[in-house]
């Protein structure tokens, strides 16, 4: 799947190819130390010989770490997917570019022992979880009555979502790392380094909170809570910190052990150290935290990641997401209305630029990809030298796409859901298998599934917005003279011929430019302002039936 494209990789120019070639380039300033090191790994690499770079440089066998992080303070989001999504991605672009000859890793990591510092409001039962604020994650309760604690929770629902997928990953917890001694070693490290530390994070801040900020939040032995207080003294021999707690008591506690937990952006620092991580992304708002971390990180003796900044999503009103507000689409609303296939070409597409995230791109985002996965098999059956690997299927697919889509686009179903008020996919099945001779759920899988979804889509969406209008007197003669023109044609013309059709009847009946002509059949027929080509969509529905349905319009029966 992924192997002997390397050459081809090398020269794509697609993001996440720049990505992974990005990535590589910092592989091989980092991990080897002399620069003939370098120039004869780059030598191998471009002569297609990774493995033998592999054996001469071990430095280079050592897994490249990818990682995405997750916020359990409320419900995974599609920024959440969309991290995983596009780092995926990343990583499958360089596999290719390396011949598939380093090892990777992915991490999902969840900051689950972070304090909750307010309580959701799009959970139910949350009026207990007040009493939990300030408490870290994984112990504030589970507000469904599902799981050991909300954070358990969240990040179950996060696992089952990434698993739907099929993504490779590793999920990482938080609260494990500080609680299991993962972090131990690096914790350590910052305590000796506080000041250098400091130095770093307090010009970034406002007077205030300059005052009483330290990059250690203790947990408080009395009441579990994670505490913002200064760090009144620091005894690096024995590892510990001390504070004063919530009932004004000086309080001793070790760094290590999940005693106390960092503050997020030296926590970032320190996490890249202890685990090693050589690339992750993070949205534009990101950017100076990125920076600050990335110092941080210097201190503590580690390398700061290769990244990259993707814009955000808004919601309808082109607010930014937020997984605490739960505004814009959740990943299982998309789910009821998309192909999953979707979703991904959608997380694909110009991550560099802000993107509106609402039920109403859904259409358009599958239509979009069963147009790219045509173009790639096209590219396939024609022979291409190699596989289209800068084409959206491909990283879509993740290397392998299917050798079929769909021979009916999502708009078009859409658009037969409304003139049949097609409640099942087999009463969609009914007029797909006279369209298209042989068809069945079994043989188009993918048709089946868009069916589902296109039924689910209009009953929700389209359904409660349709408003149909009378005809004026042009659009009136014009409809009449269609009616005419079918009526002339055989009961099974093809898509094509209606569609010459059509537009002969608007070219001859005055309509210019002709994209009124069709807005208005649209509106008349099917009460919305736009649809797929008009031939397809009488061709599938049937000439005699559309003939009726223009008949019907006509006799004023639709819009009564």
């Amino acid at each position: 799947m992924l192997d002997h494209i390397e050459s081809l990789a090398r020269d794509a120019r697609s993001w996440p190819f720049e990505q992974a070639r990005n990535l590589l380039a910092h592989l091989l300033k980092h991990r080897l130390t002399t620069d003939a090191e370098r120039d004869l790994a780059t030598r191998l690499i471009a002569a297609d010989k990774t493995d033998e770079a592999l054996a001469a440089l071990p430095a280079l066998a050592r897994p490249v770490v990818f990682e995405t992080g997750y916020g359990p303070s409320g419900l995974p989001h599609m920024g959440t997917f969309g991290e995983v999504a596009r780092t995926t991605m990343v990583r499958i672009a360089f596999r290719a570019l390396t011949d598939d000859a380093l090892p990777t890793r992915l991490i999902s990591f969840s900051d689950d022992m972070d304090g909750m510092r307010k309580v959701p409001p799009n959970v139910p039962n949350g009026e207990p979880l007040a009493l939990d604020l300030d408490k870290p994650l994984t112990v504030v309760r589970d507000p469904f009555g599902e799981h050991e604690s909300f954070g358990h929770h969240n990040n179950a629902r996060l696992r089952a979502f990434l698993d739907s997928f099929g993504f490779d990953y590793e999920f990482v917890s938080s609260t494990d790392c500080y609680r299991g001694g993962r972090f131990d070693e690096t914790l350590l490290t910052a305590l000796a380094r506080f000041d250098a530390i400091q130095e770093i994070m307090l010009p970034s801040l406002g007077e205030e909170r300059r005052a009483t900020y330290s990059p250690f939040l203790p947990i408080s032995p009395k009441t579990g809570k994670v505490l913002q207080v200064p760090t009144l003294e620091r005894h690096v021999d024995r590892g510990t910190i001390v504070f004063r707690d919530q009932d004004g008591e000086l309080t001793e506690v070790q760094v290590t052990g999940g005693a106390v937990k960092m503050q997020w952006r030296p926590d970032w620092a320190m996490r890249w150290t202890a685990l090693g991580v050589d690339y992750e992304m993070s949205g534009k708002d990101l950017v100076d935290s990125v920076r600050l971390s990335n110092q941080v990180c210097k201190v503590l003796g580690g390398t700061p990641p290769e990244g990259f900044q993707f814009e955000l999503f808004m919601d309808e009103h082109n607010h930014k997401i937020s997984k605490t507000k739960g505004n814009g689409l959740t990943m299982e609303e998309w789910l009821r209305y998309g192909a999953p296939e979707s979703l991904a070409y959608y997380m694909y597409q110009s991550p560099k630029s802000a993107k509106r995230l609402y039920f109403d791109v859904i259409p358009k985002a599958t239509d979009e990809y069963l147009q790219q996965l045509d173009a790639y098999n096209r590219a396939r059956a024609d022979g291409a030298n190699g596989p289209a690997i800068d084409n959206p299927a491909w990283h879509v697919h993740r290397g392998a796409p299917p050798e079929r889509g769909s021979p009916v686009s999502f708009s078009l179903l859409l658009n037969l859901v409304s003139a049949a008020d097609a409640s099942t996919k087999d009463i969609l099945w009914g007029f797909i298998s006279r369209y298209i001779a042989g068809a069945t759920p079994e043989t188009e899988p993918t048709l089946d599934r868009l069916a589902g979804y296109a039924i689910n889509y209009y009953e929700d969406f389209v359904k409660p917005s349709k408003k149909f209008r009378a005809p004026d007197d042009k659009e009136r003669a014009a409809m009449t003279a269609l009616v005419a023109r079918f009526k002339a044609l055989p009961a099974d013309a093809d898509a094509e011929t209606i569609q010459n059709n059509v537009f002969e009847v608007g070219k001859d009946t005055g309509f210019e430019p002709l994209r009124g002509w069709f807005q208005a059949l649209y509106e008349v027929l099917l009460g919305q302002s736009q649809g797929p080509r008009f031939g397809s969509f009488a061709a599938i529905f049937g000439l005699e039936r559309t003939i009726a349905l223009i008949e019907r319009a006509l006799a004023g029966e639709l819009t009564a």
